[in-house]
């Protein structure tokens, strides 16, 4: 037996986790669907290049008011 050999450790969390996935095996393919939803879209690249060519320099200092000298 190896001197620095110790039993595995998982934490409550990642048992939780193992357990949910168990008792239910389509909540990773559900998770995918429902992001899938929101955050999954095609990219226009016509108007990523709008928005790129209309930004705003911002100041260095944003609240630093233009005052005459």
């Amino acid at each position: 037996m190896s001197l620095f050999s110790r039993p595995a450790y998982t934490s409550e969390t990642t048992d939780f986790l193992q357990q949910l996935k168990a008792a239910k095996p389509t909540l990773e393919a559900e998770q995918r669907q429902g992001r899938g939803l929101l955050w999954d879209k095609p990219l226009n690249r016509q108007e990523q290049a709008e928005f790129k060519q209309a930004r705003v320099a911002q100041k260095p200092y944003v609240y630093q008011t233009n005052a005459p000298k």
